[in-house]
């Protein structure tokens, strides 16, 4: 629909698809006696700047002396690039583009006998300021996360990437929420194939709203279906600044903290912030821990049902009587007892989360505490499945980002294990290898670098190498540009 050629026929069809939303401002003012036109500036309460609107739109609107005696013949390009003090200016001829923009927080300036209006970016709305990371707090680093602020993210991700190199592409997504999304990615280092095929897949996404990354996460991973997370996902700037230097892409969502970094690889969820900001020795301690961790919490539990239904000759005979008289009374199976503890801590885990802070961590520790030491003493189960849930759930807390694979993967090692014993717990890994093998992460292995035996491969996997020694960018993410660094010898010379 076309802006009609009067003020008050564009101002009721503006009201008339707004109808009773009592949130919008309109303000008309005056004829000035030089123009002898009416103005009208419309706006979202609580979207805009009032100050900017009436520092730069109706001031100078009202004070305006054109140089000449007569009335410009282009009297919105007059406004616009004359009167009105403002870089971020743009006229349109469509209704429909001026209730998108007055939707997006923008102002709009109608002007009468005129064909064209005025959209001006005046946001004003609150926004968190730049605080700690609260889900990936380090002892040493930068301290800064993202907000909710796409402008501000790009801000704090060129402050550390200093280079024209840096690219950045813009698309909107969502037919209600109309959400800006920003992918970035460094020139001459990122793949083009991975960008084509990025943008693709973000084309085809049409969902009526976009609220946080995670929904662009979900709808661009290559296997919907998998527990595995196959894009990364930090609120750090520093995080997602050294994901664009290995040559991979970023994506930042608009209302949100959190950014997605596309390729990802199963190793990076055994990467933490601090590997690389403290010593390569106590780092790699750390990441070994990880690896460790992830073993422990998805197959304890598995083990010890399977040794303790099964293969009673595995275990120790001092260790085996005392299970053994532990477990005196105690009416249900073993494996029973397992799913029943393993449940009751993800119960715990989940309710620590979702209780309020002050009381949150005290109703979980109480919890568990009483609950355990009550169904011992009650006999409902024994004392080692309270030791067994217990190190299995605190190691899942290692890797956090395998939050869901690893609680699907501890119950089905655990039912295997209690059918058919360790067999059947070996054939669980087995599917698991082979499943997580399969993966792609855009088209990249998801194991890149796994099984192989180059030193260079090896580098930053189970261990953190020293900087000197990475040199080279991971293949396949960054083939385009695989040197990092100048190789260096022992004595400090390039060699």
């Amino acid at each position: 629909m076309k802006i009609d050629f009067k003020l008050q026929q564009n101002i009721a069809a503006i009201k008339n698809i707004f109808l009773s939303d009592q949130s919008l401002v309109y303000r008309e003012f005056g004829k000035t006696a030089e123009a002898g036109k009416a103005f009208c500036v419309i706006y979202i309460d609580g979207m805009v700047d009032k100050n900017y609107i009436n520092d730069n739109v109706i001031s100078p609107i009202m004070s305006m002396l054109p140089r000449s005696g007569q009335r410009p013949t282009d009297f919105a390009g007059y406004i616009m690039n004359e009167v009105i003090t403002s870089i971020r200016i743009h006229a349109a001829s469509e209704i429909d583009a001026l209730t998108q923009a007055l939707a997006g927080g923008n102002a709009v300036l109608l002007i009468d006998d005129t064909f064209e209006a005025l959209i001006i970016q005046a946001h004003g709305w609150e926004n968190r300021s730049i605080t700690e990371p609260t889900t990936e707090k380090t002892v040493r680093g930068p301290k800064e996360s993202f907000n909710e602020s796409l402008i501000t993210n790009l801000a704090l991700i060129r402050k550390r990437l200093r280079t024209p190199q840096l690219k950045c592409k813009f698309r909107t997504i969502g037919t209600l929420t109309r959400t800006n999304v920003c992918i970035c990615y460094i020139e001459g280092v990122a793949s083009h194939d991975i960008l084509r095929e990025l943008e693709v897949r973000l084309n085809q996404i049409e969902i009526d709203g976009i609220l946080d990354s995670g929904y662009l996460e979900e709808m661009v991973k290559d296997s919907p279906f998998t527990p595995f997370p196959l894009a990364g996902a930090t609120e750090r700037p520093d995080i997602a600044c050294a994901k664009l230097l290995e040559g991979r892409f970023v994506l930042l969502c608009d209302g949100t903290p959190f950014c997605v970094s596309l390729p990802y690889l199963f190793m990076e969820t055994f990467q933490a912030d601090e590997d690389y900001y403290f010593n390569y020795t106590f780092a790699s301690v750390n990441r070994f821990i990880r690896w460790i961790g992830f073993f422990l919490t998805t197959s304890v539990p598995a083990i010890y049902v399977a040794l303790t239904t099964f293969h009673q000759e595995m275990i120790p005979t001092q260790l085996l009587l005392s299970i053994s008289a532990s477990r005196q009374g105690v009416p249900f199976p073993t494996i029973v007892e397992a799913l029943l503890m393993l449940f009751v801590f993800e119960v715990l885990r989940e309710a620590g989360v979702r209780i309020p802070t002050v009381i949150g961590q005290a109703i979980s520790i109480v919890g568990a505490l009483v609950i355990g030491q009550a169904a011992v003493e009650a006999k409902l189960v024994s004392a080692p499945i309270i030791i067994v849930a217990g190190l299995a759930g605190i190691t899942g807390f290692l890797v956090p980002r395998l939050d869901g694979a690893i609680i699907i993967l501890r119950f089905t090692f655990l039912i295997l294990s209690a059918f058919i014993g360790l067999y059947g717990y070996l054939f669980g890994v087995v599917g698991l290898f082979l499943h997580i093998a399969s993966l792609r992460s855009f088209g990249i292995p998801y194991m890149l670098n796994t099984g192989s035996l180059k030193f260079q491969d090896q580098k930053d996997m189970l261990i953190r190498a020293p900087w000197q020694t990475m040199t080279q960018r991971p293949q396949l993410i960054g083939k385009k540009n695989m040197k990092r660094k100048a190789d260096i010898e022992p004595n400090g010379g390039k060699q």
